[in-house]
Formats: C-alpha cells, sequence, structure tokens
C-alpha cells in the first residue's frame, strides 16, 4: 500500500509538470543506459530478430495509460478487412502462468495471461499470443495460425523483437508530463526517440493537423446479465465509479460527460480485483472500465456495469496507416 501511495504521488506530480530536484541525476543516468542500449542494438552487439512476417509494434514512451489497447483491436480489425490474418502478442502483464508463450482467448484466465490481453481476445478473431519474449509470441502466431502480420501490444523498447512500422500512442490530456525519464518524470524513452517512429497518434487530441482518436463507448453491459443500457439512460444515477487502469481520471471524466457521477474509486493499474474491493458501505450500483471488468467475472453481482470502449482514429491517421502498410508490408 505505501509504495502504491508512493508511485500515485510520482504519476502525480510528474503530470503536473513538476520536476523532482533530487531524482534528476538519477534521470539522467538512466537516459544514459538507454541510450547505451540502443546504441548496442543498433551495432549489433545485441541481436535484433527479424521475423518472416512484418510486425508492427503500437506502444509509448512515457509511464501509464495512453490507450494502446483500444487502437491495437481498431488496427487487428482494419488489418482482417484488408485480407490480412493479423496475430497479436502482449507481454501479458501479470499473468502468473508457468510456462510461455500462451495463446489467449475470450475465456482465458487473466491471472494467467494478463487482462488486457483477454480484453482484446473478447473484441477480436485473430490469433493472441502473451509472453515475456515477444519474438517467440510472435514465431507461435506464425507457426501454428499461419498469420501474415503481426500486431505487438506494446513493446516500443524491446528492441530484440524486429519491426517495420512503430507508431507511438501519446495520452492527450496528459501528454508527457514534465519531459523528464524515469525516475525524475514518466518517460520510458527520451523525447525525441518520437522523431524515430513511423507515426504518432494522439488519444483524445480533436487537432485537425495531428494524427489523433477518440474513444468512444455509448454504452454499459451488466457483467451478471448480459444486459446493455445505453450510457445516457444512466444519467443521474449515482454509482461507485471504479477504474483499475493507467489513468482513472479519464474514466472518470468520460463518464462524466454522460452526466454520470459518483464517489470514484481509483485503483493500481492492472490490480487483481477481489469481492473485498467492492465492500461499500451502500447499495450504490458500479461501473467499472472493461479491463477490470474481466477480472470479476468470478463474483459478478447484478449491480455490477461495465463501459466497453473503441479507438476511432481520425482520417489522417487512417490515411498514413495505410501508406505505410503498402509501403513497408510489401518490403519486408
Amino acid at each position: 500500500m505505501i509504495k502504491t501511495r508512493f508511485v500515485q504521488w510520482l504519476e502525480t506530480r510528474w503530470y503536473e509538470e513538476s520536476v523532482i530536484f533530487w531524482l534528476i541525476p538519477l534521470g539522467f543516468i538512466y537516459q544514459r543506459i538507454i541510450k547505451v542500449r540502443q546504441l548496442l542494438y543498433q551495432h549489433k552487439f545485441l541481436k535484433t530478430e527479424a521475423l518472416p512476417v512484418p510486425v508492427i509494434v503500437v506502444g509509448n514512451i512515457t509511464v501509464g495509460g495512453t490507450g494502446k489497447t483500444p487502437l491495437i483491436i481498431w488496427m487487428a480489425q482494419y488489418l482482417q478487412q484488408r485480407g490480412f490474418n493479423p496475430g497479436i502478442i502482449s507481454r501479458g502483464y501479470g499473468g502468473q502462468a508457468k510456462t510461455w508463450p500462451q495463446v489467449v482467448t475470450a475465456n482465458s484466465d487473466c491471472e494467467m495471461v494478463g487482462d488486457e490481453p483477454v480484453v482484446i481476445a473478447r473484441q477480436v478473431s485473430c490469433p493472441i499470443a502473451v509472453g515475456p519474449s515477444r519474438v517467440e509470441d510472435a514465431q507461435l502466431l506464425i507457426t501454428d495460425f499461419k498469420c501474415d502480420i503481426i500486431l505487438s501490444d506494446d513493446g516500443l523498447q524491446h528492441y530484440r523483437l524486429g519491426r517495420v512500422i512503430e507508431i507511438a500512442v501519446i495520452d492527450g490530456e496528459r501528454g508527457l508530463g514534465n519531459g523528464a525519464c524515469l525516475p525524475a518524470g514518466p518517460l520510458r524513452e527520451p523525447r525525441c526517440r518520437l522523431d524515430q517512429v513511423d507515426a504518432v497518434i494522439v488519444n483524445g487530441s480533436a487537432s485537425h493537423d495531428s494524427h489523433n482518436m477518440q474513444m468512444v463507448g455509448d454504452d454499459a453491459i451488466n457483467l451478471l446479465t448480459g444486459e446493455k443500457k445505453a450510457l445516457k439512460e444512466f444519467s443521474g444515477i449515482h454509482f461507485h465509479l471504479v477504474a483499475g487502469i493507467g489513468h482513472p481520471q479519464r474514466f472518470f471524466n468520460t463518464l462524466a460527460e454522460y452526466g454520470i457521477e459518483g464517489e470514484q474509486h481509483a485503483f493500481p493499474d492492472h490490480h487483481s480485483f477481489q469481492l473485498e474491493d467492492f465492500n461499500f458501505p451502500d447499495q450504490r450500483p458500479v461501473l467499472m472500465t472493461e479491463k477490470d471488468a474481466v477480472k470479476c467475472n468470478a463474483f459478478a453481482q447484478q449491480s455490477f456495469w461495465y463501459m466497453p470502449i473503441v479507438a476511432k482514429p481520425n482520417e489522417s491517421f487512417i490515411s498514413i496507416f495505410e501508406t505505410l502498410i503498402s509501403k513497408k508490408t510489401h518490403n519486408s
């Protein structure tokens, strides 16, 4: 609990663009280590594994959620419409499986394979594999499922995995925070890393001069019964709002736009929910994210609802993605 509160305090300072001066030397050391690691791969002292099919990496350079997973789902569906047989790979963060890689289905246990891969599996019909080695994950999908293109959910810093396209996602609300590298700031890599990727897409930005996407979620689904209702039907109802994601406030803000209010309960990203987490002192209904919902099926109650979301990229991004697919996958 103390560790969690410290991390939350750090993230708040980072994204308030505050500089934590006593961490600046550590941030500088971290940045130097990252640079040395990049050079080791660049000069082939560390090996990058080239795969026989194109690989698209969707990642970020900041700590915390940016919306990569909904974008991956959109990309997979887009590629299927184009006639590809895509496969999706992920680290499976928090998964406790004893052997890797693991194939993920809509019925997989989140405790074994992680929460985000299960969310993906419930929305797409393509093969999914998770494990600490994204190269091995991809090789499994290519061999066993004949995938002809691979999407990596996260992994921008996983340089062992060869790739033909890199796409970075930025949170439109929080941006790059104070612009410093860990632990002085939220950056996994220096800001200049964005100059090296093929496209940057901003989640939540409405700017017409940039690639951006909106997260759309108009409905809520009951965890126990599967009943679907329009969110506007919940306007005025006081909920317990639950979010264990990288940026909980985004979820709460989205609900506020629908007139949905309640007591906000922010949990750490990838939190392993238990029934005790919902021992609230009243009988108000609960509304949570889909990522949280997949971990609550075993003890779902009729008062539990979740909001599924989908990514809606703008035409600018769709155009550049189409161009990248046409050029880079044919040349790989």
